[in-house]
């Protein structure tokens, strides 16, 4: 029986890497209004197969793993789905389906109008989008792993400009800069590591670097070289400068899209060099730079979104900080302290902290880009002075931004929540205090912000702005379901994450 469902699951693999890309050539070769209709009739049938995927992976309680074609690496190709990735692919099919019912009134090609450039491009680069993230979550070989990343920078970006206006063709043009410098230090990376194993696939390079061989310094070389690459495309500080301008310029489906998916593709290739290529080197020098970085995108972030203007250049810093949460994994990983806890042996305390903050972000920053879209859309501005008594012209639009507010802030009884409660307490019982009061402060601070935003809106005494145009109802349903999701995540028990740590074994890091 378990070898059954692992075979199916293999079949699955493969066809959610497939069913995108061929609705991408489909949409591509027919055009027109026509990829509007293939990617709405793509996206339930990608989150029935992210479901799919990752009930195999529960109930078998083993990763999938196919090899294409039947040829094993290193000549093949291997795609393979631990907890993480199906976890991963899951969201991601859930903010697709998000955003896709959401842009349809942005993006729509009319009966009887005339074609849009933006929507044939929308619709045809969403599709490419989803393909290269699925391509991200399930691939095993570095240099294919690099491949999926510029096939995602390459449909990320077109996305910032799509209305062709000279400021978001600049932002564009920074995300480019810094996603080919991002590029280039990853590639060399994995030339250092193919000149000195012999390898790119990820399990064989993990097997040789953790054998009884010395350890090549060629590998930390790789490594250090691959993280920082990786760091540009995920904006974390210091190299976090092309995010806001591109985020905040996109419209606003696009920008839940980068905001919520596309910055997570990037930091999960982080993960998986450091905990499946080289888990045992992890040191704690290494964990420390990283969640100070970390801690300092946190800090920064919270304190440039308290100075902006604009809605949705607050929330684009808010998203640099909230990204700095992710990186505090590493020093609590990789703790001796944390390694002598027979409770946190194989830190699922950590672990499902980290991804419950991924997953919480990525649906709450989505419904906030979006719900700041509707605004927008409602008053032709987003300037936050001018949106006092906004709350009783737009109460759900309001509402639904405020909720997942609140779940970034980590107020109870939301997904935030959660997840920086475990990583508190990991924090606490391995020592690190330190990292506890970034937490506390980050907290403050999107505190602080959010309610410069809200305050005005739910109590001004001025009446309500007059909207320029009215807002979908049903697009205020998608926003309000997004943000529910990332508070409704808080109350789910923690044993229901235990689809986490499969495929997950950090037994040995940060032993002496």
């Amino acid at each position: 029986m378990l070898d059954h469902l692992l075979a199916v699951g293999g079949n699955l693999l493969v066809l959610a890497l497939m069913l995108p890309v061929a609705s991408l050539m489909l949409a591509f070769a027919l055009g027109g209004r026509h990829a509007e209709r293939i990617a709405l009739m793509t996206l339930p049938l990608g989150l029935a197969i992210a479901v799919a995927i990752a009930a195999a992976v529960l109930y078998g309680d083993a990763p999938l793993h196919t090899d294409l074609g039947g040829w094993a690496p290193p000549l093949g190709v291997a795609l393979r789905a631990d907890g993480l990735s199906a976890i991963m692919l899951l969201t991601t099919a859930v903010v697709m389906v998000a955003v896709g019912l959401f842009a349809r009134a942005d993006f729509q090609a009319p009966r009887g109008a005339t074609e849009t450039r933006a929507s044939f491009a929308f619709w045809t680069l969403l599709l490419a989008l989803w393909a290269a993230l699925n391509a991200v979550f399930l691939g095993e070989d570095l240099f294919n792993l690099y491949v999926a990343l510029e096939l995602l920078t390459f449909a990320a970006i077109p996305l910032v400009c799509l209305d062709g206006r000279a400021p978001t063709l600049a932002a564009a043009l920074r995300y480019l800069m810094f996603a080919l410098l991002g590029s280039v230090l990853y590639l060399l990376g994995a030339a250092l590591f193919y000149g000195a194993y012999g390898t790119l696939d990820i399990g064989q390079l993990a097997a040789r670097i953790g054998g009884d061989d010395p350890l090549e310094p060629a590998a930390l070389i790789a490594a250090a070289l691959m993280t920082a690459g990786l760091a540009a495309k995920t904006a974390l500080f210091p190299v976090h400068l092309w995010l806001p301008p591109a985020h905040a310029g996109a419209p606003a489906a696009a920008s839940a899209l980068l905001s919520a998916l596309a910055v997570k593709a990037s930091f999960f290739l982080i993960l998986r060099i450091w905990f499946d290529v080289m888990p045992e080197l992890l040191a704690q020098m290494a964990a420390q730079i990283l969640a100070a970085l970390g801690a300092a995108a946190i800090l920064f972030g919270g304190v440039l979104a308290l100075r902006q203007a604009r809605l949705k250049m607050l929330i684009a810093y808010s998203t640099i900080a909230q990204l700095g949460y992710l990186f505090l994994v590493f020093p609590l990983v990789a703790s001796p302290e944390t390694a002598s806890l027979a409770e946190l042996r194989n830190a699922p305390g950590v672990w499902t902290g980290g991804v419950l903050q991924l997953v919480s972000h990525a649906c709450a920053k989505a419904a906030m880009f979006m719900a700041a879209g509707l605004i927008a859309a409602s008053l032709g501005h987003d300037r936050i002075q001018d949106l006092g008594g906004i709350g009783r012209a737009l109460p759900m639009t309001l509402f639904a931004f405020g909720i997942a507010g609140l779940s970034l802030m980590g107020l109870p009884p939301s997904g935030g929540f959660m997840a920086k409660w475990l990583l508190l307490s990991a924090a606490l019982q391995s020592g690190q205090w330190w990292w506890m009061l970034v937490i506390l402060a980050g907290g403050l601070l999107t505190g602080a912000y959010l309610y410069r935003v809200l305050a005005p809106a739910l109590f001004a005494q001025n009446p309500p702005p007059a909207p320029v145009k009215p807002v979908d109802r049903s697009r205020e349903w998608v926003v309000l379901g997004l943000a529910l999701i990332s508070v409704l995540l808080g109350l789910v028990p923690l044993s229901a994450f235990s689809l986490i740590q499969i495929g997950r074994d950090v037994s040995g890091i940060g032993l002496p």
